[in-house]
């Protein structure tokens, strides 16, 4: 209402007390009067030294920080030791009396003594009893693992026998066929260069003034022709009977080796000489 009466203090004054008087005289007469003296009163403090005074320009708010810093706090003083005073002796409380127990039947407490024991008696005996099963039962796995690996280990050793034995049985089988063809081989090579005549050798005269006796093994050739060609002594021989075994195997004569119809020479044909004294 104050800021009103500063604008416009004329209008305030014709719109709130003489048009009120005028149209409520009657029934608001004392209202009336009330705000014509208080009209009244706000224009002489106006007349008396108030004077409207342009608003102030607001000034900018600024925030303003300083730095400061603070010294170290200075260390806590220690705390006085303050010795407790000691505390007033408890008052001594008497223990209560416990009333006095009924006696106890000895033959009722020995009897539920002998139901405890027999009750943990038969407890161990339980207990016994399923270990001793435990047990048996880890002999029997037992056992029967061993009659197991015996029987794998007696299967094995059949198939191995029995591979043993077809390996043997197929190797004298090989020997046997080898046999057989050497034989026929051999008879058919003996068929093929048969010889057709042999001189034995002169017995060397010194041999026999000397009594010597021996063996000479001579290895040659036979040509197509089934003559002997590039005779020599092996090993073993006495020197006395070296000349006579190469001359007499020189006169040897063999029906020649016959390969596709064609007439092939043998190689490695030996002969043995055997000079004896009789």
């Amino acid at each position: 209402m104050t800021a009103m009466i500063m604008h416009s203090p004329q209008q305030t004054l014709g719109d709130f007390s003489l048009q009120p008087l005028r149209r409520h005289w009657r029934p608001h007469a004392l209202a009336a009067t009330l705000a014509v003296a208080l009209h009244a009163g706000v224009l002489a403090l106006l007349v008396a030294g108030w004077s409207v005074a342009p608003p102030a320009a607001e000034q900018p708010a600024v925030l303003r920080t300083q730095l400061v810093m603070l010294p170290p706090p200075a260390p806590e003083p220690a705390p006085a030791v303050v010795e407790p005073t000691p505390a007033p002796p408890e008052p001594v409380v008497a223990a209560p009396v416990e009333p006095a127990k009924p006696a106890v039947d000895p033959r009722l407490q020995a009897q539920k003594l002998e139901q405890a024991a027999l009750a943990r008696k038969r407890v161990e005996d339980k207990k016994r009893e399923q270990l001793a099963e435990q047990q048996r039962q880890q002999h029997e796995r037992q056992e029967n693992d061993k009659r197991n690996r015996e029987a794998e280990q007696q299967r094995l050793a059949q198939q191995q026998a029995q591979q043993q034995q077809a390996q043997r049985a197929e190797q004298a089988r090989l020997a046997a066929e080898r046999a057989r063809q050497q034989a026929a081989q051999a008879a058919a090579d003996s068929r093929q260069y048969l010889p057709l005549s042999k001189e034995a050798p002169d017995y060397p005269q010194r041999a026999l003034d000397k009594n010597i006796e021996g063996d000479c093994t001579v290895e040659y050739s036979v040509n197509p022709q089934g003559k002997v060609e590039n005779p020599k002594v092996l090993d073993g021989c006495h020197p006395l009977f070296i000349r006579p075994s190469l001359a007499a195997a020189n006169t040897f004569r063999y029906q020649p080796r016959i390969v596709d119809g064609q007439p092939v020479s043998v190689p490695a044909v030996r002969n043995t000489f055997h000079y004896r004294i009789k």
